[in-house]
Order: structure tokens, then C-alpha cells, then sequence
């Protein structure tokens, strides 16, 4: 795809080769969140396993003049609640000298056109509660809170029915 007529713009799915720059993407998304630390073997096993199973979900990522300027991740599950399958927006991330450039709402937009052409009934994101510039951004784009509260069980982490020594940062 050619975004907008940025004739050196092109949105289009991600490939094995494109591991590490997804990896040093996570790397600085993570690096900002408080709930992820960045760990690159676990970055990159797991965009491995998404864009080796399509039917899983897709990394689509944004190009200008040939370099890798971001990504959008989308996993596929299906919604009881929508009778039909729906999307989690897992990153979408661009390179901090690219932001504020479009490229954001460009990839969003992609998505966006995407759920509505595989008929995908909603997509759900989750951004960190005090980043105000995130939510003001999905807002603009149509995406509005929702009453849920979204809770973690980390089986691998010590988890316990009271919370103690949970490692999920809370």
C-alpha cells in the first residue's frame, strides 16, 4: 500500500528480516511503559511466532524511502460479546525522530481499513493510564474508554491469590 500519496510511503506486512528493527522498536516502546521491561529474545520470539502464523495475527509495518519507521501489531481472537472475530492492537510504535510526522495515524488508519475489509467487529487497545498524548491520539481516531479494567495472572512469575509477589509491577 501507498499511503496518501507519499510516493516513498509504504505500508505492508512484516517479514523475518525485519526482526531486529521490530525488536529495537519494542525496545523503545517498552522502555517508556511501566508495566514491560524490554528483553529482546522474548521481543523477538514473539514477533517470530506472529509473523510466522498469519491466521494469528499480523505486524504491519510503515516505510519511508526504504527504511523501517514503524509497526502495528494485531492479534486476532474472536468475541463471544461480538459473536465474530476481533483484533487486539497490540504496539504501534514509530521512531521517536519520525513522531508527530503522520506516520502514526497512517498505520492506525491501515488497521483500521484492514478490520473493516476482513469484517473484524472492533478492535481493542490498552495505553498506559497517564499517557495523556496516547489517548488523546485514539481518541482523534475514534476509540473511546472502556468501563473494563484490565487485570494480568502472570503464571510464571510467583503470582499469588493476594498479590504478593506478583512481578507485575503492582
Amino acid at each position: 500500500m501507498n499511503p496518501g500519496g507519499m510516493s516513498d510511503t509504504r505500508i505492508e506486512p512484516a517479514t523475518v528480516e525485519d526482526l531486529p528493527d521490530l525488536a529495537e522498536l519494542l525496545h523503545d516502546l517498552f522502555s517508556k511503559e511501566a508495566d514491560f521491561r524490554p528483553d529482546q529474545a522474548k521481543q523477538m520470539r514473539g514477533l517470530k511466532m506472529i509473523i510466522e502464523a498469519p491466521n494469528k495475527g499480523r505486524i504491519f509495518v510503515l516505510r519511508h524511502t526504504g527504511r523501517l519507521l514503524g509497526m502495528i501489531n494485531l492479534l486476532f481472537t474472536i468475541s463471544t460479546a461480538e459473536g465474530g472475530s476481533v483484533i487486539i492492537l497490540e504496539d504501534l510504535i514509530i521512531r521517536q525522530e519520525h513522531r508527530g510526522s503522520g506516520y502514526g495515524a497512517l498505520l492506525l488508519e491501515y488497521a483500521m481499513d484492514f478490520a473493516r475489509q476482513k469484517d473484524f467487529q472492533r478492535i481493542t487497545l490498552l495505553t498506559d493510564r497517564l499517557d495523556e498524548p496516547a489517548k488523546h491520539f485514539f481518541h482523534q481516531h475514534g476509540f473511546h474508554e472502556s468501563g473494563m479494567v484490565p487485570m494480568r495472572w502472570l503464571p510464571h512469575r510467583g503470582n499469588s491469590p493476594t498479590g504478593e509477589g506478583s512481578g507485575a509491577g503492582i
